[in-house]
């Protein structure tokens, strides 16, 4: 290249490209299906043929130097050998199985083939150099004798090559995931070179007219190339600039601008050569992308070539990209749910629906809809008839009514073609809970409804309201990284009141900042049951779902399976090798308590359940680092940093308010309490908490208020506690400005702030001495009716205008109320199955009347079906027969379960408490000493004595938070190429909130 222009150098290395345009050539030929992208590589493979005719010319025959022809062939076969760069990507048009076979172990082992190809390169660079050097007739003095301003400026060239490179080969990246591809990444690639070509010749130009200036207009291109060459007439007191500038013109020099023929020759061997490399790549142009598409699906190889960028970033792009089908299935659970919560569920289902329809031909991702009502058949649930009235605006097809061994099932087709199921357990058949019903789905679709191996399985809770867009971006999420098992969005609870602000921010900072850092540094370590996506092949794993569907038998088990069943689940897919994953531009609303007592009862079933799923995976970390790359060991000791100041907090909040208030009295409320919380109802303890957390609410908004105080008193902030809070509240305050839709919940900032006594010392201590109380604490009674719930069905069906047909035979049945409704009576008589006793026929009766009405009778599901949930029920999910003595004993062992939990916690806070209370009473021999500085950074004569334990415990803490906070910055970035990548690629039509017509009343 040293023998050769700066125009020829440039526009030489795009004729790499000739390789791929032989082999693109040869597998169309090949291959059986349309020739339809055949021509633009035999065009490119011509030009780039007829580039290399005209580089010879211009270089050879009219110059007639015959020593051009080494350098001539080195630069003709250089570009070939390079071309072979990315045989990977061309062996991919071949349908070879050894070649395949060389390519899938090389992906199995990359990083070691690219540093081992990276150590042959440097060794061959240094080979090459050591050999050109003596048989070139040179000296090696000449080589390493570069003067020092010549070296720094090669040096930053170096560095700045570098730099850009990497850049752009992330920006290029970020491009293709952003959906962006043909105008952030093929337009840019392609001119790189012109632009390159321009930014050096420009220079050359303007440099010869002001030179031509002074010795008119006779001068020419040529003489200044002389005078450039001899170093005629020329200053030598020049800046690096003009001294670059000046090698530039050096190296246009060889050729005669001013002959037309030499100038079109080297002209079109560029030209062609660009042509060529453009429609060589030009199957890019058309590529389908998927969202966030993962670097090693877009690109052959991880590395990138920093001396050819452009070129080996299009030349490493893949031919094509696999698309695979999914299937996604919606289930949600209901217990005494009201129509409110119920009809969020429902109409978030009928959205999907419309959003991606059954009929049309969609090739990523079909729904089907499952709900499933726990005790279905219990006169106390309310809830099953409130769900078909003639106000819902949920009219649509009921294509089957069956009875099942658990109860009975609904198949409805919704507006546009997609299937709901819903099924209804009768737990004197079928085991009930939120944990068997959940087996009971899994097993149900990824054990029966399903052949495939990969699929997909959507977790909604209860009242939980989403937007298709939502749901779409947790499939991104599941689609584009194979190890993912469940992915997670932005939970926001809704309702009014006090407790629901405080919820609203704690839900904000919980996602803001600890769900990120999980997904940033490690793993996502629960993905709640409200709004999920679980990967079923995941679910399927060893260890995971029949583990999940063992019987808690002993005391911890209760706490550990039934209390927290989310996050033991994502407990055991971590356990196995899988990654839990968040996105914060998936949004879901779900239904918060809005009183005092049902928020610390949801609460007492969260606590505990956390802290046992988080031991358990601490006590697996070395075992579960080594089978589960997203857990490292830094991951293990953030956990475990995290876990000490969950344990340590009630005694650190009794720290902060005495250690400002300076009144020991302010820490015996907490010990009362807990002495207390062992005498008294479980209702009598939230009412003494509820009462003490309004007075610890103002004692906090006097420790805010004494700090304050303290810093313009003493005319400084650099005190611990003054920096502390000032560093909160930035940092709060620039979290939610980097969530700008949610900004608006810093406002709950001072409720929560007000609440830490509460939600941190008071809710532990109650959480922790009712431990043994494994009752679910919400929802535990459900709306009260006055008919049974499947006659309430029959009615609510039989008087929805959707759902009339005219083989029914109209009459009046009065209801509940002593009203006549309109509705129809059976013109047979309902069948029994002989299979079930009386009472359970009874329990059957009204379902088999619906079956007579829609003309759809069958007895049940088929008998394959049938015997699946048969075995199924033998196997996992019998009703548990009532043994007292068992239950007795299990509740003894709860109790000496909650002493001892209740123990060690005790001594932990109270070890921490009389640490912290010796330290400060020693004095200032145990302390460290610092400078006390003003408001303007100068230094005064008087000094602060921090104790080191609180120091080290405010440093932790301190680190934990800036930990978070580029968690929060880094995911932030990756979320915002997500969201645009989903805006660019999804239709206004299909973004657009499809529930104009599903308002409800």
């Amino acid at each position: 290249m040293p023998f050769f222009g700066i125009v020829t150098n440039v526009m030489m290395l795009n004729s790499i490209s000739i390789l791929s345009s032989i082999f693109q050539v040869a597998a169309q030929c090949i291959a059986r299906e349309t020739k339809q992208f055949i021509v633009p590589p035999i065009i490119s493979l011509v030009l780039i043929v007829s580039g290399y005719v005209l580089f010879i010319l211009s270089y050879l025959l009219l110059k007639e130097d015959r020593g051009m022809n080494v350098w001539i062939g080195l630069a003709i076969v250089g570009t070939i050998f390079v071309s072979l760069n990315w045989w990977e990507n061309y062996s991919t048009l071949f349908n070879n199985r050894f070649l395949n076979s060389i390519s899938e172990d090389i992906a199995r082992s990359r990083n070691v083939v690219s540093i081992l190809s990276s150590l042959v390169r440097i060794l061959v660079t240094a080979a090459v150099v050591g050999a050109y050097v003596p048989l070139s007739g040179r000296v090696w003095s000449s080589v390493t004798s570069v003067p020092g301003d010549v070296g720094l400026v090669i040096l930053i060239l170096v560095a700045i090559q570098i730099v850009s490179s990497a850049l752009c080969h992330w920006f290029v990246v970020v491009a293709c995931k952003m959906h962006v591809m043909r105008r952030s990444f093929l337009l840019p690639m392609y001119l790189a070179s012109l632009g390159v070509l321009a930014a050096f010749v420009a220079p050359v130009i303007i440099f010869f007219q002001n030179s031509s200036d002074p010795r008119g207009a006779n001068y020419t291109i040529t003489e200044y190339c002389h005078d450039i060459t001899y170093g005629r007439g020329l200053s030598s007191d020049t800046v690096w600039f003009e001294r670059l500038v000046r090698d530039i013109t050096h190296t246009l020099c060889p050729q005669d601008m001013t002959d037309l023929t030499e100038m079109g020759l080297l002209g079109g061997s560029a030209l062609c050569w660009w042509l060529g490399w453009i429609l060589c790549t030009m199957y890019i142009w058309f590529l389908q992308l998927q969202r966030i598409e993962r670097t090693q699906n877009l690109f052959v190889r991880r590395m990138y070539e920093g001396a050819f960028l452009e070129q080996s970033m299009l030349l490493n792009t893949r031919f094509e990209i696999q698309r695979k089908k999914k299937w996604v299935y919606l289930c949600a659970t209901m217990w005494h749910e009201n129509n409110d919560e119920m009809m969020k569920m429902i109409i978030s289902m009928f959205r999907l629906d419309k959003y991606r329809p059954r009929n049309e031909s969609n090739d990523d991702v079909s729904f089907e809809s499952h709900i499933y009502f726990d005790d279905a058949f219990k006169d106390v649930n309310g809830t099953v008839q409130q769900m078909f009235t003639n106000d819902d605006p949920i009219c649509t097809k009921l294509t089957r009514i069956l009875h099942t061994p658990y109860g009975g099932r609904l198949e409805y087709t919704l507006p546009y073609g997609n299937l709901l199921m819903v099924h209804f357990k009768d737990k004197l058949l079928i085991r009930h809970k939120k944990r068997w019903s959940q087996i009971m789905y899994l097993y149900y679709i990824l054990g029966w409804r399903l052949t495939r191996k990969y699929f997909k399985k959507f977790d909604q809770g209860n009242g939980t309201d989403t937007l298709p867009s939502a749901v779409m971006l947790l499939i991104d999420r599941l689609k584009r990284y194979p190890r993912v098992a469940a992915a997670c969005g932005r939970i926001h609870p809704t309702g009014t009141g006090p407790m629901v602000w405080y919820q609203k921010f704690e839900y904000a900072v919980g996602h803001w900042l600890q769900k990120t850092a999980e997904h940033v540094f490690g793993s996502v370590l629960c993905s709640p049951g409200c709004f999920s996506l679980f990967r079923g092949a995941a679910l399927m794993d060893d260890n995971v779902m029949k583990r999940y569907t063992t019987k808690a038998t002993e005391a911890s088990h209760y706490i550990q399976y039934d209390q927290g069943e989310d996050r033991w689940l994502c407990t055991l897919l971590l356990q196995q090798g899988w990654r839990v994953e968040y996105n914060a531009a998936s949004d879901a609303y779900t239904n918060a308590p809005q009183d005092f007592k049902e928020f610390y009862n949801q609460r007492r079933r969260w606590g505990p359940s956390t802290m046992a799923n988080t031991i358990d995976l601490l006590g697996s970390g070395s075992l579960t680092s080594q089978r589960n790359s997203s857990i490292s060991k830094p991951f293990i000791l953030y956990q475990i940093l995290s876990m000490a100041a969950s344990i340590l907090g009630p005694a650190t909040i009794c720290l902060m308010i005495s250690g400002i208030h300076g009144n020991l009295s302010v820490r015996v409320p907490p010990v009362v309490y807990l002495l207390v919380c062992f005498k008294l109802k479980s209702d009598t303890q939230i009412a003494i908490a509820a009462v003490m957390s309004v007075l610890y609410a103002f004692l906090m908004i006097g420790t805010a208020l004494s700090i304050v105080g303290a810093m313009v008193e003493q005319q400084t902030i650099w005190t611990p506690s003054g920096l502390f809070l000032i560093s909160l509240v930035l940092l709060n305050i620039i979290t939610a400005a980097f969530h700008p839709k949610e900004f608006h919940l810093v406002v709950y900032g001072l409720l929560y702030f007000i609440s830490i006594p509460s939600g941190y010392l008071l809710l532990t201590i109650y959480s922790m001495v009712n431990m043994n109380n494994v009752s679910w604490g919400t929802r535990e009674t459900g709306v009260q009716v006055a008919a049974p719930p499947t006659k309430a069905i029959t009615q609510r069906i039989l008087q929805a205008k959707c759902c009339k047909f005219l083989c029914w035979d109209s009459g009046k049945v009065a209801d509940q109320n002593g009203q006549v409704p309109e509705t129809v009576v059976l013109a047979n008589e309902p069948k029994v199955n002989p299979n079930l006793t009386s009472e359970d026929n009874n329990r059957y009766l009204h379902f088999e009347c619906l079956e007579c009405l829609y003309d759809l009778l069958s007895l049940g599901v088929l008998q394959g079906e049938e015997d699946f949930w048969r075995k199924l029920q033998k196997l996992y999910l019998e009703p548990l027969a009532e043994d007292k003595e068992k239950q007795k004993k299990i509740t003894n062992d709860l109790k000496e379960l909650r002493n001892k939990a209740t123990f060690s916690f005790f001594i932990c806070n109270a070890m921490w408490l009389v640490a912290t209370f010796t330290l400060q009473a020693i004095g200032s021999s145990v302390t460290i000493r610092i400078p006390k500085s003003n408001l303007n950074l100068t230094q005064t004569k008087e000094y602060l004595f921090i104790d080191p334990v609180g120091l080290m415990f405010l440093l932790g803490f301190a680190s934990l938070l800036l930990i978070q906070f580029f968690a929060m910055f880094y995911h932030r970035i990756y979320t915002l190429i997500h969201f645009v990548a989903f805006v660019n690629t999804e239709s206004k039509s299909a973004r657009r909130q499809p529930d104009d017509d599903m308002q409800v009343n």
